[in-house]
């Protein structure tokens, strides 16, 4: 990645979110547009270090470690929500003073994007424009590992406490397209997943799962009825959300440009983060707003 793990958390800052410390960064020009990036599961924003250099060179950078990722809180009895995390967006972007923003949200990440569009259907709308990397859009072709299925059901706190990295291992080889993680890589992602007893937050995490079936409807419109530009970035290599969905959501969205990159699985902007920041770049300049 292009800082270190310890490098990237020291420049970060906190700041409360309903009782809870957040880790947030921001980084860029005060004047140049801002891109809100939102990360997906089980790690944290750090998942964009591979691109953040290229995309700062002409945007400010936002970012934050959910309720429950990373370096931010992981309260264990709490009741973890998609909505309550377009909601710590929300306070995050009004910490900083952001009127508007453009949206890049990956896996997990793709559906509080889906809400912040749902809540400004008919109002002044902040979201300028929203990028898609590989993630859940349709609950129909979401297509979960079999271990995130276990932990969300009743031995999920049992499951969660015999995870290793060993097998984190092994369902990242699973996940990721021609390019493997690299044992730097692994060893950042179990160190975010496990700070401050994170594993045990993840089988309430995966709620995520079902809020989706339930907020379809809500989603799916937002998302295909805005008029902001929309793209999609996605990873065909990926069994969760690849080639799969990519199809499903080109069919369905015509306004939308879509990139399908070779080879790539479910972590575009690690797996081959040139090419993605390249198309991501691109697809702003040609649809920022004067």
């Amino acid at each position: 990645m292009s800082n270190t793990l310890a490098e990237w958390r020291a420049l970060g800052k906190y700041f409360k979110f309903r009782g809870h410390e957040i880790f947030y960064r921001r980084s860029g020009a005060v004047k140049k547009p801002i891109i809100l990036l939102i990360h997906g599961f089980p790690t944290a924003a750090y998942d964009f270090a591979p691109i953040w250099s290229l995309l700062q060179k002409k945007f400010t950078l936002l970012t934050t470690d959910m309720l429950g990722f990373g370096f931010s809180a992981k309260p264990l009895q709490h009741d973890y929500s998609i909505l309550e995390q377009a909601d710590l967006f929300e306070a995050l972007l009004a910490h900083e003073k952001v009127p508007a923003y453009h949206v890049l949200a990956h896996d997990y990440g793709v559906s509080v994007a889906q809400e912040l569009l749902a809540r400004q259907v008919g109002k002044k709308k902040p979201v300028l424009s929203v990028a898609f990397l590989n993630g859940g859009l349709y609950p129909e072709f979401h297509k979960p590992l079999m271990v995130q299925k276990l932990m969300l059901g009743p031995l999920g706190l049992l499951l969660a406490h015999f995870f290793t990295r060993k097998k984190l291992r092994a369902s990242f080889d699973k996940i990721f397209g021609t390019r493997k993680a690299t044992e730097e890589e692994m060893a950042d992602f179990w160190e975010l997943i496990n700070y401050n007893g994170g594993k045990s937050a993840i089988p309430r995490l995966l709620q995520y799962m079902n809020e989706r079936k339930r907020y379809r409807e809500r989603w799916v419109t937002a998302m295909e009825s805005t008029r902001v530009p929309v793209q999609m970035l996605n990873g065909p290599a990926d069994p969760i959300s690849g080639a799969h969905l990519a199809e499903a959501f080109a069919a369905r969205n015509p306004r939308a440009e879509v990139h399908s990159l070779p080879g790539v699985g479910h972590y575009p902007q690690v797996e081959a983060p040139e090419k993605t920041a390249e198309l991501y770049l691109r697809f702003l300049l040609v649809n920022q707003r004067p």
